[in-house]
């Protein structure tokens, strides 16, 4: 089960698990698009995995299973 990181790793730009905008490798490295589009990467910075968006978590599944709430910072 994804993590669902509560920020992007590069900026802390609050990503809700809720809601769009969130890109994540396989490794679960989290970003938000601004800072992928930003470094002109398609790619994860940490990593070199591929990136994809991150599914949404809502409701009664998000109620169940909330997300992480420990936020993680890379070096920029």
């Amino acid at each position: 089960m994804l993590l669902m990181k509560p920020n992007c790793e590069r900026c802390d730009t609050d990503l809700p698990a809720d809601k769009g905008g969130a890109l994540v490798c396989s490794f679960e490295c989290t970003f938000c698009t601004a800072c992928i589009k930003a470094a002109g990467k398609d790619a994860c910075p940490n990593c070199g995995g591929a990136l994809t968006p991150r599914p949404t978590r809502v409701g009664a599944a998000l109620s169940r299973h909330p997300a992480s709430t420990e936020r993680v910072l890379t070096s920029r």
